[in-house]
């Protein structure tokens, strides 16, 4: 081990006591680099998330360009492979506009991991605000288009991308709102939007609070920014204002879930996938949670930069205010709804569902008992739980 290496070690342990300060010790500690590797390289084996979609032998090769912890070393190595499927795509973008589409998701991609699971360093915002310019580029190659839209909320810009069927023109389409979570932008989202279009819905693709492009960060109220967003829907003559729905995933089910309260007005129902309730919000959960390994690493960096925190005492000090049941919602009416999450989540206590479940309007649920985070399991991907449960509800619903 050479002398930068030490430096580097000691920096990010004493980084690490100064962010979580006299709790630290209640939290496990987090993955060295080479078990950090091995765990990199397993999942992209196995396409699973974060790293769905990648390539087996790319990413074998940044890990072996990386050695360290070090957040802007992980950054330049993803962006470096980033840079080389956005040059391929330049190239094609004349000549085959599919092959440059795919070739500029690829370049999303490892961009975006590279500034994965928040862009706390100069590398990692880099890196991220790469990954959105790459992400534009394979949206004006789209098929169906991806149209990137601009609304104000309390006089800020919010970015979003809608996605409309064909013949929406014509026919209006009925128009899901898809939120993003802790580290899954509206970009993921937009990736997925094929599979609503081929059901005859659109889909506008957002970021939640605190992440992405969002104007906010989280706090009491802040679902009102979904608010203005419906408000936008409803202005369109292509988008059918009586056949709005919502969905949230991972910490963008919390929206998901409080949507159906605060909008059961003009939304059909909602969809909570793996959301955050009331007990996440709990100091014994989190001192718990934050140390889960279903999670790849920097947890508390991810969670305590939505609220616009950084000690510990502070993250746990913010997050009750944010409880459903603190906030006197649970017990209200709701439109319909949709709970989705793993008996097995170490990320979401499952018990934020049950409560959910068992107050208010009565709701659905489909529950994976052998499911971890979002009831992702064996043989029950992320994506087989979209196009098998999440997708054929959402489109019976606006159907009715």
């Amino acid at each position: 081990m050479n002398m930068t290496s030490v430096v580097r070690i000691a920096a990010a342990l004493s980084l690490a006591s100064l962010l979580l300060g006299s709790a630290y010790a209640q939290i496990a500690p987090p993955r060295t680099w080479p078990e950090l590797k091995d765990a990199v390289q397993q999942r992209v084996d196995r396409n699973a998330y974060p790293l769905t979609g990648m390539k087996p032998d790319d990413v074998r090769e940044i890990l072996s360009n990386i050695n360290s912890l070090d957040r802007d070393e992980w950054a330049t190595a993803w962006s470096k492979m980033g840079s080389r499927y956005a040059d391929q795509a330049a190239q094609l973008a004349a000549t085959d506009r599919k092959a440059a589409h795919a070739a500029y998701l690829m370049a999303f991609r490892y961009d975006a991991f590279g500034g994965w699971p928040t862009p706390n360093s100069p590398g990692k915002k880099a890196a991220y605000t790469k990954s959105v310019d790459d992400f534009k580029q394979a949206a004006a190659l789209s098929d169906p288009r991806i149209e990137p839209v601009t609304f104000a909320y309390e006089g800020k810009p919010v970015n979003a991308y809608l996605v409309l069927p064909a013949g929406a023109t014509t026919h209006p389409a009925p128009v899901v709102l898809a939120i993003g979570g802790l580290d899954s932008y509206k970009e993921f989202w937009c990736e997925r939007a094929q599979e609503f279009t081929n059901r005859g819905l659109g889909i506008m693709c957002l970021d939640m609070p605190g992440t992405g492009e969002a104007p906010i960060k989280i706090d009491v109220g802040a679902e009102k920014m979904y608010s203005a967003a419906i408000d936008y829907l409803i202005g369109r003559k292509d988008v059918d204002a009586k056949r709005l729905a919502a969905i949230g995933v991972s910490w963008g089910g919390y929206w998901g879930a409080i949507l159906g309260y605060t909008e059961k007005d003009r939304l059909r129902g909602t969809v909570s996938w793996g959301g955050p309730i009331h007990n996440y919000f709990q100091r014994t959960w989190q001192e718990k949670a934050l140390g889960t390994r279903e999670y790849l690493f920097d947890l508390f960096p991810a969670r305590a930069s939505v609220y616009g925190v950084s000690t510990l005492d502070d993250f746990l000090a913010y997050g009750p205010r944010m409880s459903l049941e603190a906030r006197g919602i649970l017990a209200q009416p709701s439109a319909r709804m949709l709970l989705i999450n793993g008996v097995q989540d170490t990320q979401v206590p499952i018990d934020d569902l049950l409560l959910l479940l068992r107050t208010g309007t009565a709701k659905e649920a489909w529950v994976n008992p052998q499911g971890g985070h979002v009831g992702r399991g064996p043989g029950w991907p992320d994506g087989k739980i979209l196009t098998d449960i999440a997708l054929p509800w959402l489109t019976r619903l606006v159907s009715e």
